[in-house]
């Protein structure tokens, strides 16, 4: 039971999800910045009373699970998603999917994925994959994040399926229900759609722990740090934003480089060069985002551990923010011609 599938490697995992499933249901056009742009994938947020991994809990991207969803909303491609209490039921559907020729998405947890090198497996449940066939006992899965198509035994799939904590999967699977022929104004306005609520995600969010106020509140916190925890325990609290940042799907940096290629993709259906100007934008503050990283680094391995060091980490951060603020600024004032 093997479906006819054709895997596509992508940078992070949901935005590869979205782009198979979607150009397997035949819309050849979706590229993985156009599923992130669309889906409204970039974010920041800093949860203060939160903490993963005895770190802080702090966000680069959209909650999971969103940017598919808004994706085929925007295209107008309905969506089927199921979780499960059983872990029969689950595996049941799925292999009713399987047998309908429908490859599926499935979030799971990455701790226990045999596949994945063990320095990449921690407890993190929002992991996307998707199951395509089945051979004997093991299953056919196509990770995005990986070169090639790999395998789960169907204990190894129920494990990471059903995989227990903060964001647990219960088993969730989903896929696009079906399609529909769309011309190009669809697209044109799946993409205004995406960047006005990208606007409003970074911009106008009450409160000082999201969008580029987060970014302006954790800049604060590590003023702090130091002074409060101790170098060493500063230390760790920064190894976990890089953590968060770099490790985690594609992070701080790498998502704000996919923005900046959703930019320059949506000019070639939208004929605006005020997007191609951002795009740049964009790609400064991942520079940045990286520059940050290689700092919090320093101070975490105990090579710059003074005062000052905290403080040019958190002047990367504000600098940043105010970067961003500016590009959504500028990008909320374009004038579409609709």
């Amino acid at each position: 039971m093997k479906i006819n599938f054709n895997h596509i490697q992508t940078a992070h995992c949901e935005n590869g999800v979205t782009v198979n499933l979607l150009q397997h249901a035949g819309i050849p056009q979706i590229t993985e910045p156009l599923a992130f742009g669309i889906g409204s994938g970039l974010f920041y947020i800093h949860i203060p009373f939160l903490k993963v991994n005895n770190g802080p809990a702090i966000s680069f991207r959209t909650m999971p699970g969103l940017i598919f969803k808004r994706t085929c909303k925007a295209l107008q491609i309905p969506v089927v998603r199921q979780k499960f209490r059983s872990k029969e039921e689950a595996q049941r559907v799925l292999d009713n999917c399987l047998k309908n020729g429908q490859p599926t998405g499935c979030q799971v947890g990455v701790y226990y994925l045999t596949y994945f090198p063990k320095e990449y497996r921690f407890h993190f449940n929002a992991h996307n994959i998707i199951v395509f066939g089945k051979e004997e006992d093991n299953y056919l899965i196509s990770d995005p994040v990986m070169e090639d198509f790999t395998t789960l035994s169907s204990y190894e799939l129920e494990r990471v399926r059903f995989a227990k904590g903060m964001l647990a999967p219960k088993g969730q699977l989903y896929y696009p229900k079906a399609t529909k022929s769309f011309d190009e104004k669809l697209l044109q306005f799946a993409i205004q759609s995406g960047i006005k609520r990208n606007v409003r995600d970074m911009l106008y969010i009450p409160g000082n722990v999201a969008g580029v106020s987060g970014i302006n509140y954790t800049a604060n916190k590590i003023r702090k740090l130091r002074d409060k925890l101790g170098v060493k325990q500063a230390g760790l609290y920064l190894a976990q934003l890089v953590r968060m940042q770099e490790e985690i799907g594609t992070g701080g940096g790498g998502f704000r480089f996919i923005y900046a290629a959703f930019l320059q993709q949506a000019h070639q259906f939208i004929a605006n060069d005020d997007l191609l100007k951002i795009s740049e934008q964009f790609t400064q503050s991942g520079d940045l985002w990286r520059s940050a990283a290689v700092q919090a680094s320093g101070i975490y391995k105990g090579r710059i551990t003074a005062q000052s060091d905290f403080n040019e980490m958190a002047n990367y951060l504000d600098e940043i923010a105010m970067l961003e603020k500016n590009a959504f600024k500028n990008l909320s004032q374009i004038k579409w011609n609709n």
